[in-house]
C-alpha cells in the first residue's frame, strides 16, 4: 500500500485549545501525523510518497472561493489588524436572526467562516492546509490507477469541514475532495465510511442532497458529544439523497462487540448501493486508549475493522482524521491498513 505524507503539517503548529480557565497544547498537534509516519516508516509498510500539486479547481469543486480566500489571506490580515495572539480565532459567530454580511474586520470573518472556536489559524497553516487537501487528491488519483489501497495520511483532518466553514480542528474536507475528484475521474458512485469517533458533520452537508455519494458514519451519540447538531439517525439526506445518509449514533463505552454490529450493518450498506470506489474517514479516536473520547476499541480490533472493509474488495482511499492518543495512533493506523490489506 502506498501512504502520501507530507511534513508540511509541522507548520500548523502552536495550537491552543481552551480548557477551563487556561489554555493548554491543542490535541491536534504535529505528534499526530509524526508518529502515523514514523509507524508505516519503522514497520516498512510500503512506500511513502509525496503529494502532487492541484490547482484550486480541485478545491473548488467542493468548497465556496470566498472561504479559499479567507484562508489563504486571513493569517496576513490578523497581523496587519494589529491584533494580538499566537492564534487567530473567533469570538462571534453569525446566530439565527443574524446575516451572512461581508464584514471587512478579520475577527468578523473568523465569525463568519467557523462554525466553532476549535480551529484556530497560525501563520503556518495554509500551507499545511492546501497539502493536507493534495495528500488527499494524490490518494485519490492512485486508486484511479493501478493502485487497489492507498493512505493519505493528512493533517489537519477534515471531515467537519463543510463548503465554507471550518471548525472542529477541520479546514478543508479532505474525503470529500477525494470522492468528487473519483467521481470526476470516472466514477460512477463512490461510498464515504466514516469511522472517527466523532460524526462527520461537514462530509454529510456537503453530500446530502447527492444520490451519487452514500455517506455513512459511525460516531458517539450527538445527544453526548461534539458536534452536538448534526449525526442523528433520523437524517436520511434530502431531495435527490434521500435514503443516501446513513448515521449510527452509539452510546459512550461501544466496544467492539456492538460496534462490529454497527459496521457489519453499514457494510451492507455500501454492497448493496455497488460503488465504484470507498473512501474511508479514519479517526483513530475509538480508541480504548484516547484522552479525549469514551469507546473501548482496542488496537487488536483495528485490524478486525480494517479487514472487514477490506472485505468490500472495493478500491478504498483511506483518508486519515482524528486520533488523539499520540503514543498509540501509530500502531493503530498500522494495524488498520494491515486488516484492509488482508480483506
Amino acid at each position: 500500500m502506498i501512504t502520501v505524507y507530507s511534513d508540511d503539517h509541522n507548520l500548523h503548529t502552536g495550537l491552543l485549545d481552551p480548557r477551563g480557565d487556561t489554555w493548554r497544547e491543542s490535541a491536534e498537534c504535529p505528534d499526530r501525523a509524526n508518529n502515523v509516519y514514523k509507524a508505516i516508516r519503522d514497520q516498512q509498510f510500503g512506500e511513502i510518497v509525496e503529494p502532487e500539486l492541484f490547482d484550486d479547481d480541485k478545491l473548488l469543486r467542493i468548497h465556496a472561493a470566498d472561504y479559499l480566500l479567507f484562508l489563504k489571506t486571513v493569517w496576513a490580515e490578523w497581523e496587519a489588524s494589529g491584533e494580538t495572539g499566537a492564534n487567530a480565532r473567533p469570538d462571534t459567530f453569525v446566530g439565527a436572526g443574524m446575516r451572512y454580511a461581508d464584514t471587512e474586520c478579520v475577527i468578523g470573518k473568523l465569525g463568519r467562516y467557523s462554525f466553532d472556536s476549535t480551529s484556530p489559524i497560525v501563520p503556518g497553516s495554509w500551507q499545511a492546509i492546501r497539502t493536507s487537501a493534495n495528500i488527499a487528491l494524490t490518494g485519490a488519483e492512485l486508486i484511479k490507477g493501478a493502485e487497489r489501497t492507498a493512505f493519505a495520511a493528512c493533517r489537519p483532518p477534515g471531515h467537519h469541514a463543510t463548503t465554507r466553514y471550518c471548525g472542529g480542528y477541520c479546514y478543508l474536507n479532505n474525503n470529500s475532495l477525494a470522492a468528487q475528484s473519483l467521481l470526476d475521474g470516472g466514477a460512477k458512485k463512490v461510498a464515504i465510511l466514516d469511522v472517527d469517533y466523532h460524526h462527520g458533520n461537514g462530509t454529510q452537508s456537503i453530500f446530502y442532497e447527492r444520490d451519487d455519494v452514500l455517506t455513512i458514519s459511525l460516531h458517539a451519540d450527538p445527544k453526548l458529544e461534539y458536534p452536538y447538531f448534526l449525526g442523528y439517525a433520523d437524517e436520511p439526506g434530502d431531495g435527490k439523497g434521500l435514503g443516501f445518509n446513513v448515521n449510527y449514533p452509539l452510546p459512550f463505552g461501544t466496544n467492539w462487540a456492538s460496534y462490529q454490529v454497527a459496521l457489519n450493518d453499514a457494510l451492507d450498506r455500501i454492497r448493496r448501493f455497488s460503488p465504484d470506489a470507498l473512501v474511508v474517514a479514519l479517526g483513530l479516536d475509538t480508541f480504548a486508549g484516547d484522552p479525549t473520547t469514551h469507546f473501548e476499541i482496542t488496537t487488536a480490533d483495528f485490524r478486525r475493522m480494517g479487514k472487514a472493509i477490506g472485505k468490500l474488495g472495493l478500491p478504498t482511499l483511506v483518508v486519515l482524521e482524528g486520533g488523539y492518543s499520540v503514543d498509540w495512533i501509530g500502531p493503530n493506523t498500522v494495524n488498520f491498513l494491515t486488516g484492509l490489506e488482508a480483506g
